[in-house]
């Protein structure tokens, strides 16, 4: 192999008798460096934007929600509450009770999800960092607040200097209705709006508002120790894992332990669809670049005919022939790809750091630049599937050429 690739470098390397020969090689080289450049800068996007979101979706989100295995709501009682508490890397939890209600304020109505919390969510989520007006108070002295995405309070028309408070209507759900007077058929309860919170995502923003957990439970009809889910907040990321397999094995089949992605499966799912059909897609043009190596090959080893049978002649077989060309196709492809990968990673480096390039519109977005996130695996990734393709590519001119030229003088 020692001796297959030396002459492979020479040959690489050394001078040809035909010009042309030397461009081919290098527009087939160039071609492989700049898809290569490509699909990892295009990789490296996909990852800034699922860091990007999920820090969005992490500013409301708890590291971990525990919510029913069947069911929207489950009994303290039946589930070792102490024991999830006292896990090793457990933080905090906090119980929250959660349902849709329907909110009126002055003349305007708007559907919402209602969330009850106890007092340490916002020490779970960063519910506080989001807030863009009033502040995170759930009660003052004997009265009801909560706080409502943005989007909600602009379909109710909301402010927070308003004295006219929010009222949240539900069906009740014991007792037997009057169709005489079906007005009656609703529990209400009354809150003023305390802050107004940004996500920046509108299922949050359009739909939630939060409000004390007691207050919650009289609304829905539920006892104080009725909740539907937990939110967890554990010591250190990296232990997610380790906590949410301690959860399940106190808990067994009764809850379901959720980390931030699981908690918005759909859209983690969507986005690593796309990041694969980006990587296929950009993997077949690179195929379709690696492939110039065709046409290298096969001058090339017309150029070296006669090395051929100087090699031959001393004692070169065939085997050793093929290697030859087949290690030099795969050079070409490997300073393509290496050159196209420093190149990449300076770019989303520069770009992750510098923000080369950035939004127009003067501020009017959540970032000024777009967000990039290099990850090693994806660089490994690229590299490995530009040499296999730059192997395929160049094993069928060299399989079928060398065999041809030995057909040809009558050598085996």
């Amino acid at each position: 192999m020692n001796l297959a690739f030396s002459i492979a470098r020479r040959y690489l390397f050394a001078k040809k008798s035909q010009n042309v020969i030397n461009v081919i090689s290098l527009i087939s080289m160039v071609g492989v460096l700049t898809a290569s450049m490509a699909l990892l800068v295009v990789l490296s996007v996909f990852n800034g934007l699922h860091d990007f979101v999920g820090n969005l979706y992490g500013n409301f989100d708890p590291d971990l929600k525990v919510v029913p295995s069947e069911g929207k709501v489950i009994s303290l009682d039946s589930i070792n509450l102490e024991d999830i508490k006292n896990i090793d890397g457990i933080e905090l939890v906090s119980e929250t009770l959660e349902n849709q209600a329907l909110l009126k304020f002055d003349k305007r109505r708007a559907p919402a999800m209602v969330l009850g919390v106890d007092s340490t969510f916002n020490k779970i989520s960063s519910i506080d960092s989001i807030i863009v007006d009033g502040e995170f108070k759930l009660h003052h002295k004997n009265s009801n607040l909560g706080v409502i995405g943005g989007l909600l309070a602009d379909q109710l028309a909301l402010r927070l200097n308003f004295v006219t408070p929010l009222v949240m209507y539900v069906p009740k759900r014991t007792g037997s209705i009057n169709m005489m007077a079906p007005q009656n058929a609703f529990r209400k309860e009354y809150i003023n709006p305390s802050g107004i919170f940004m996500v920046q995502q509108p299922e949050y923003d359009s739909q939630y508002l939060i409000i004390g957990i007691d207050q919650a439970r009289r609304l829905f009809e539920y006892d104080s120790n009725i909740i539907s889910s937990l939110y967890v907040k554990v010591t250190n990321p990296d232990l997610t894992d380790k906590v949410k397999k301690e959860i399940e094995k106190i808990s067994g089949s009764k809850l379901k332990p959720l980390n931030r992605e699981e908690q918005h499966q759909a859209f983690y799912k969507v986005m690593r669809v796309e990041k694969l059909m980006a990587y296929l897609i950009l993997s077949f043009i690179l195929a379709i670049a690696a492939f110039n190596v065709i046409g290298t090959m096969s001058m090339l080893i017309f150029e070296k005919k006669e090395s051929i049978f100087t090699l031959k002649s001393m004692g070169g077989d065939r085997k050793l022939i093929t290697r030859i060309f087949l290690v030099e196709g795969l050079l070409i492809s490997l300073l393509g790809v290496i050159i196209g990968l420093v190149l990449g990673i300076v770019l989303v480096l520069l770009q992750q750091h510098v923000g080369l390039i950035k939004f127009s519109g003067g501020g009017s977005f959540l970032v000024d630049a777009y967000p990039v996130q290099l990850v090693w695996s994806d660089v490994f990734l690229v590299l490995v599937t530009v040499c296999i393709i730059g192997y395929l590519a160049a094993w069928y001119p060299v399989k079928v050429i060398v065999k041809r030229y030995y057909s040809e003088t009558g050598m085996p």
